[in-house]
C-alpha cells in the first residue's frame, strides 16, 4: 500500500532541531505498524547523531496530534502474544536521548495520549482534546497510559479519564498539569519551535543529563534519586562544555557548546 494509506513518519532538520510529524491526516495520524516501525528507525539516528540537539514532535494538519494505534490493524496479530510484543511506537518516543517536545495540535487520544505523554514537554493548542478511549472497546492503553497519566495529572483524575473514556479539553489539561501552555493553534508551532531553539542552544550533554535526571525523581526513591543526580552533575562538570561554560561567564560572553 501507499504512504497515502499507511501513512508515514516525516522529519525535517531547522539548525539543531529536528521536527517529526505523524504524517496520516485523513486517519487523524493514527499509528500504522508501518509508521511505528519508521519512527523506531529514526530514533536510532537521532541518538547517535550530534547535531540534533532538540526534537519537536506535533501531527499534520489541523484536526489531530494522533488518535493512537490504527484500531483496523490491530486483528491482523493472531494471538495475544504477538499483540503484546508489536513495535511500540510510545516507547520509541521515550528512548529519545535527546529532549523532546510535544506540539499537540488537535485530538491527543489513547497511544496518541501515550506518545504525548512520554515527550518531555508537552505545549497545546486550545483546540486539542487529551483522552483515553480504550475503554469504550473492550480494552485498556498498554503504552504507559496509567504511570505517565497518574504522575501528570494524579490517581483520581487519571483514573476518571482512564475508567470513562472521555476526553478533556486543553484548558482542563493545562489545569491538571497534562501540558505545559495553551495557545491559539497558529501559535503551537512558532512557540514550540522557539522553546526547542532555545533548550538547543544549551549544553548539549547537560540537557540529555537533565532528562535523566527528571525521570529518575519520577521512578527512583528520594535518596537514590538524590544521589543519582549528584551522580550526573559530576559527570556534566567534567566535560568541555562546562569549562566552557565556567570560562564564557568570566569572559561576559556567549558560551560555545560542543557537546564534549
Amino acid at each position: 500500500m501507499s504512504d497515502t494509506e499507511h501513512g508515514r513518519i516525516t522529519a525535517l532538520r531547522q539548525g539543531r532541531v529536528l521536527q517529526i510529524t505523524l504524517d496520516r491526516p485523513a486517519k487523524l495520524n493514527a499509528v500504522s505498524r508501518q509508521m511505528a516501525r519508521q519512527l523506531e528507525a529514526l530514533v536510532a539516528e537521532i541518538n547517535t547523531d550530534d547535531e540534533v540537539r532538540c526534537v519537536v514532535l506535533t501531527g499534520a494538519g489541523e484536526r489531530a496530534f494522533c488518535a493512537g494505534t490504527d484500531i483496523r490493524q490491530l486483528d491482523e496479530f493472531d494471538d495475544a502474544w504477538n499483540f503484546r510484543n508489536r513495535e511500540d511506537y510510545c516507547m520509541s518516543v521515550r528512548r529519545i536521548s535527546k529532549p523532546v517536545i510535544a506540539a499537540i495540535n488537535g485530538y491527543a487520544l489513547g497511544g496518541g495520549l501515550e506518545m504525548a505523554l512520554s515527550c518531555d514537554i508537552r505545549l497545546a493548542a486550545a483546540t486539542a482534546q487529551f483522552g483515553a478511549p480504550e475503554i469504550k472497546l473492550g480494552w485498556i492503553g498498554g503504552g504507559g497510559m496509567a504511570q505517565l497519566l497518574s504522575r501528570s495529572a494524579g490517581t483520581s483524575n487519571a483514573s476518571l479519564m482512564l475508567m470513562s473514556g472521555d476526553a478533556i479539553p486543553a484548558g482542563k489539561a493545562l489545569a491538571w498539569g497534562l501540558v505545559s501552555e495553551v495557545m491559539e493553534p497558529a501559535e503551537l508551532m512558532g512557540r514550540s519551535m522557539a522553546l526547542a531553539e532555545t533548550i538547543a542552544s544549551r549544553a548539549p550533554i547537560a540537557a540529555e543529563m537533565a532528562k535523566l535526571n527528571v525521570e529518575a525523581a519520577a521512578n527512583m526513591p528520594a535518596k537514590q534519586a538524590t544521589q543519582y543526580e549528584l551522580d550526573l552533575q559530576a559527570i556534566c562538570f567534567a566535560t568541555s562544555d562546562a569549562a566552557e561554560g565556567r570560562a564564557a561567564f568570566k569572559q561576559k560572553r556567549a558560551p560555545i557548546f560542543r557537546r564534549k
